[in-house]
């Protein structure tokens, strides 16, 4: 009896052993911070083509939400005391980014990715780097004021954004009739809009203004219509990893209150910018405003 006591007590042991260690397992999976310092390398998420957020012009990748990664990552250098860092740079989409996060190909990404209660049951964010509307670009004599008016229209938005979400629950809701056309990203939506195959491409306000910049003639155009709903970016991190989100929160935190984030904004939405160095002018709005004065990591949606 005792023999077989002392079996039972070994074999519970070595069970509790195993799942002691796949619990670590799985908290190493999340701790961004060990995985950066024990590969001696962090690789970052970045958009194509979201202007002026997060871009490439084919050789570098710039924008606002970039630059304010970049200064995550030194701050990453600084606290694990790897100032040669490898920094690796990884195009993504609207579509695979937050399976790249939770697979564990990305460590980062500050883009143009939405902070909302159903992506955190995927993945986390940080503090938000912007607040903005739901609105769309169309040509000044299209006749499109608001979203009404794109009933039996070809509408034009990007797939994976919560843009394309709200169009096709619009279209199902109010029997619109649009023919939605989504596309892997916004240059794809522009060109298609540019071409005349859709009256207007629906998105993000400040990413429509960005597309501006790429317009054959900017005066064309004008963008429009009643906010659909109010959104915020942030950048998107490993769910359960207090410490890196801690990190990041405190980085976008410091730059917002310093009054640094603001410089950026002027750099990037009121000032000429790359590819063709055409000004956005884009006002700072009352939201942001607050942002910078209060920042925190609330989803609005």
């Amino acid at each position: 009896m005792r023999t077989s006591s002392r079996r039972r007590a070994a074999a519970a042991a070595a069970l509790f052993a195993l799942a002691s260690a796949a619990a670590g397992a799985a908290e190493g999976d999340s701790d961004t911070l060990r995985k950066i310092k024990d590969s001696g390398v962090i690789t970052l998420g970045y958009r194509e083509s979201s202007i002026p957020f997060s871009y490439t012009n084919g050789k570098d990748v710039m924008g606002y939400s970039h630059e304010i990664m970049l200064h995550i990552v030194d701050k990453v250098k600084a606290q694990l005391s790897l100032p040669a860092l490898q920094v690796k740079l990884m195009p993504i989409t609207s579509q695979n980014r937050i399976p790249l996060m939770m697979n564990g190909t990305i460590d980062l990404e500050c883009g143009t990715t939405t902070n909302n209660l159903e992506r955190q049951k995927q993945v986390a964010f940080s503090n938000s780097l912007f607040v903005y509307g739901l609105r769309m670009l169309t040509r000044k004599d299209s006749g499109i004021k608001d979203f009404p008016d794109l009933a039996g229209r070809n509408v034009v938005t990007t797939a994976g954004t919560t843009d394309e979400r709200l169009l096709v629950k619009m279209n199902g809701e109010k029997a619109m009739n649009m023919n939605l056309i989504s596309t892997k990203d916004h240059g794809q939506s522009f060109l298609i809009l540019e071409s005349g195959r859709a009256v207007a491409f629906v998105m993000d306000e400040p990413l429509l203004y960005g597309e501006l910049t790429k317009a054959k003639n900017r005066d064309d155009w004008v963008v429009v219509g009643t906010p659909l709903q109010t959104e915020n970016y942030a950048c998107m991190l490993r769910k359960d990893d207090p410490a890196f989100k801690k990190l990041a929160d405190g980085v976008i935190a410091d730059l917002m209150t310093s009054g640094r984030a603001e410089l950026l904004y002027k750099k990037w939405f009121q000032s000429p910018i790359p590819p063709r160095g055409l000004n956005l002018n884009y006002p700072l709005s009352a939201d942001m405003k607050s942002l910078y004065a209060q920042p925190n990591d609330k989803a609005f949606q």
